[in-house]
């Protein structure tokens, strides 16, 4: 039986947030593994037809994700998400902003607090992302990059996945 997976993106100028609800068909355990495992965040986080490639991964509070965006013609945008709560299969915190190939926080761009929490629903698993800035300008700023389409695609990414590692079972 085909589903229809609930996706909601909201944005909440007066809170600074933006709230994305999205569910796969997948288990809480596949889904979970695909958000914190930087083997499987690779091979769904970017937008096609960029890719996501870990430089460093220690998923633990206080650990970090620290990774690159690479586009068709070999460019790099960096990011750090440094995490900081962690509840296993239920939710993890970070702080997320763009960084250099060191790990460096570049503190002229975005960054955002993520709230990431996961919610069995029979065979389909929600995600809830909660994204917090300190300001207004970040987060248009964000928007303006092209956030939504972005993450709207790799989402996508991650169906793709989900399936084939179901069919693969």
């Amino acid at each position: 039986m085909k589903h229809d997976l609930a996706f909601e993106f909201s944005v909440n100028k007066e809170n600074k947030t933006i709230t994305v609800k999205r569910e796969f068909a997948a288990e809480l355990p596949l889904v979970w593994d695909a958000y914190t495992k930087s083997e499987i965040l690779d091979q769904w986080w970017a937008p096609k037809p960029w890719k996501a490639r870990t430089k460093t991964m220690d998923f633990r509070e206080g650990g970090h994700w620290h990774y690159a965006m690479v586009g068709p013609e070999g460019e790099e945008h960096w990011a750090l998400a440094t995490y900081k709560t962690i509840d296993p299969k239920r939710r993890f915190t970070a702080l997320d902003g763009f960084a250099d190939a060191e790990g460096v926080v570049n503190t002229e761009m975005p960054q955002s607090d993520w709230e990431v929490s996961f919610t069995p629903i029979q065979e389909l698993t929600l995600v809830e992302n909660l994204i917090t800035f300190d300001d207004l300008a970040q987060l248009e700023t964000t928007i303006q990059m092209g956030f939504k389409e972005g993450l709207t695609a790799a989402m996508e990414n991650l169906d793709q996945l989900l399936a084939a590692q179901k069919q693969e079972a």
